[in-house]
């Protein structure tokens, strides 16, 4: 899961980060509103922590523009403002959750995983097709209720596929979504077939009723056999 984090008081961006990195979120920040602009018009976030108060700009302003990109579905407002009349503005724009500054990096933590239940496992922590079982709170997988051993990035990929399940899924966009901005600097995509290659030996062995299928020179497809 990727989140990106807006937030332009530096000690506290680094804390969000490093807390979020340890629930194994791909992590990226940014701290003042045209970087922010920037980079959610180019990439896709599963969900996205934005603070009101930003140099050159307000969240409020922000958040206007994801609603018209239908991308503020995901967003929880992390600011020292509390006042209704914000909270009420950032709600009815589309925003998910209103967090008051200052708060504990547990419940923050707690109200990302919620929002990620909410906005891509219609309320669950569980994707179940077929034979397989993924646990997006446990970070397990399992086929035939048999625990299937993934790296990170193994884990990332797959519920990438499973949240897509008979979607196209283009190689550069996997890997922006699993590697984040050190995808942009690579010269080809062969990290990630060698990933691929790996995943689908174990979904083999272990007997699998799904596979990610080749689409040459695009990318892949997850699909039940």
């Amino acid at each position: 899961m990727k989140i990106l984090v807006i937030e332009d008081q530096q000690q506290l961006l680094d804390s969000i980060k490093k807390s979020l990195e340890k629930e194994d979120y791909l992590v990226e920040t940014v701290t003042d509103y045209y970087d922010a602009l920037e980079r959610v018009f180019i990439y896709n976030y599963d969900c996205i922590l934005l603070d009101i108060m930003l140099p050159n700009g307000s969240g409020i302003k922000l958040l206007k523009e994801l609603k018209k990109e239908g991308k503020s579905g995901n967003v929880i407002i992390i600011s020292a403002k509390d006042s209704l009349e914000d909270k009420l503005k950032g709600l009815e724009l589309g925003a998910d959750d209103y967090l008051t500054k200052p708060f504990h990096l547990a419940e923050l933590n707690a109200r990302v995983k919620a929002v990620l239940r909410r906005q891509i496992l219609n309320g669950k922590d569980t994707i179940e097709i077929a034979n397989i079982v993924l646990d997006i709170k446990e970070r397990t997988f399992t086929v035939n209720n048999q625990n299937i051993q993934l790296n990170r990035k193994e884990f990332d990929i797959i519920n990438y596929f499973l949240i897509n399940k008979n979607r196209l899924v283009t190689k550069s966009a996997l890997a922006e979504h699993v590697w984040g901005d050190n995808s942009d600097n690579a010269d080809n995509f062969d990290f990630v077939y060698s990933q691929i290659k790996n995943l689908r030996k174990k979904l083999q062995l272990a007997d699998a009723e799904i596979e990610i299928e080749s689409i040459y020179g695009i990318g892949y497809k997850l699909v039940e056999k």
